[in-house]
């Protein structure tokens, strides 16, 4: 089995399946609307850089689907590496194809609800109403749209998988929760 490392974070508190945390800021190596964006990673952090380095892989990858609406009737793809610690913008090592690109996202709260299993777009809805739900109950707003973080490759038997419905969330709403 092949070990990676795993983003860190924080756990601030529990609301029923619903763990609320807090996530240093990361760099990404992201790309968005293109089919098989995540062989397109794999390549990248095999090697295919201006640095000819290979970078290690770390969980989660992100992944998220963003549908529109009209009049656009179509939907933008983003999956993204998490960049090992250490790495910086400037760092992070140049990709060769110009549809990866390298970001840091700020220090950030986020919401998940873990599950185990194979990964489905029911599995997905399934968990993302529960959380928008959780959150809604209790009074915490979010910010943008959830995304998906998926924790293993794809030789994990499905039973020992950990996957996440992730939703960014408002500090300021937290205030009135136990932290």
């Amino acid at each position: 089995m092949i070990m990676v490392k795993t983003a860190k974070y924080v756990t601030l508190m529990r609301i029923g399946n619903v763990e609320i945390r807090k996530y240093d800021k990361v760099v990404l190596a992201q790309v968005e609307g293109e089919e098989g964006g995540f062989d397109i990673l794999f390549q990248y952090i095999s090697g295919h850089n201006r640095k000819n380095e290979r970078v290690s892989m770390t969980s989660p990858v992100i992944s998220q689907s963003i549908e529109m609406t009209t009049p656009v009737l179509s939907s933008s793809d983003k999956i993204a590496f998490v960049m090992p610690e250490g790495y910086t913008v400037g760092t992070t090592p140049v990709p060769f194809d110009s549809r990866i690109k390298i970001i840091e996202v700020p220090e950030r709260y986020v919401a998940a609800i873990q599950f185990s299993g194979r990964w489905s777009a029911s599995s997905f809805k399934k968990r993302e109403g529960e959380l928008l739900d959780e959150l809604a109950r209790n009074g915490i707003k979010t910010i943008g749209s959830p995304f998906q973080m998926l924790y293993n490759s794809p030789f994990t038997p499905w039973f020992l998988r950990r996957n996440e419905v992730a939703v960014e969330v408002d500090p300021a709403t937290l205030k009135g929760q136990r932290l």
